[in-house]
C-alpha cells in the first residue's frame, strides 16, 4: 500500500520536487557568484546575510509545495479511495505523511551538493570559514517543520482551513482595533507578541527566523 501511495504522490509531486531540488542546488552557487562581485570581506558576509532569508523561504515553500501535493489525490477523488481502504485513517495520513518526506531528500540533498561546492571552491576571502554542514541541517529541519503543518492543514475539510484563516484575520483584525482605538502610550502590539512567541526560539517557527549563515567569520 505503502508503494502505491507514493506513486501516486510522485505524479503530483514530481514537477515541484524537481523545481525546489534545482532552486536549492543554484541558490548557494548563486550566493557566491553575488558575494564575488563585492570587494571586502565585510561586505561578501553581508551578502551572505543577505542570502538568509532566501533560504528561509526555500524551506518554507519547498514544505508547503510537498504538503499540498500530498494531498491532492484525495481531494480530487473527494477522499473516496482513503475511505475504501481497510486500514485506519490514523495509518492511512502516516502513509501519506511519510511519502511526502521522500520528495523533501531530492532538495536537501541540493543543498548539500550546492553548500559544498561552495566550500571546496577556493573563492571564499581568507578569514571567512563556510558553514554546509549546518546550512543544509537546518535547512532540512526547516522544510520538514513547514511540511508538517501544512500537512495537517491540508488534511483537513475546507471548514477547518477556513477557520484557521478566520482565527488570523481576527488577529489582525484585534490590533486594527487596538491601534485605532487603543492608548497609543501604551504600545499594544499584538502582532509583534504573536510574532515574537512563534519565531523566537524555543517558538515551534524559530528555526526559520535568526541568522542563516553559509559563509562568516
Amino acid at each position: 500500500m505503502f508503494r502505491t501511495i507514493v506513486w501516486m504522490q510522485w505524479k503530483s509531486t514530481r514537477t515541484l520536487a524537481l523545481i525546489t531540488t534545482i532552486a536549492a542546488f543554484a541558490m548557494p552557487l548563486a550566493s557566491l557568484k553575488v558575494g564575488l562581485d563585492t570587494y571586502t570581506p565585510t561586505s561578501f558576509v553581508a551578502t551572505m546575510q543577505n542570502f538568509g532569508a532566501a533560504y528561509s523561504i526555500l524551506a518554507a515553500l519547498a514544505g508547503l509545495l510537498v504538503a499540498l501535493a500530498a494531498w491532492r489525490p484525495d481531494h480530487a477523488g473527494r477522499h473516496v479511495y482513503a475511505l475504501s481502504l481497510p486500514v485506519p485513517r490514523s495509518q492511512y495520513a502516516m502513509f501519506r505523511f511519510s511519502a511526502g518526506l521522500l520528495f523533501i531528500v531530492p532538495p536537501v540533498l541540493a543543498m548539500l551538493v550546492g553548500t559544498l561546492m561552495v566550500a571546496f571552491s577556493g573563492a571564499i576571502p581568507d578569514g571567512l570559514h563556510a558553514f554546509p554542514i549546518s546550512l543544509t541541517l537546518r535547512f532540512a529541519l526547516a522544510t520538514v517543520v513547514s511540511y508538517a503543518i501544512f500537512f495537517s492543514i491540508s488534511s483537513s475539510t475546507n471548514r477547518t482551513a477556513g477557520i484557521i484563516v478566520a482565527v488570523i484575520a481576527g488577529v489582525i483584525f484585534a490590533q486594527y482595533l487596538v491601534i485605532v482605538f487603543g492608548d497609543s502610550r501604551q504600545g499594544v502590539d499584538l502582532l509583534d507578541a504573536i510574532s515574537r512567541f512563534i519565531f523566537v526560539r524555543p517558538g515551534i517557527l524559530s528555526v526559520f527566523s535568526g541568522r542563516w549563515m553559509l559563509v562568516d567569520a
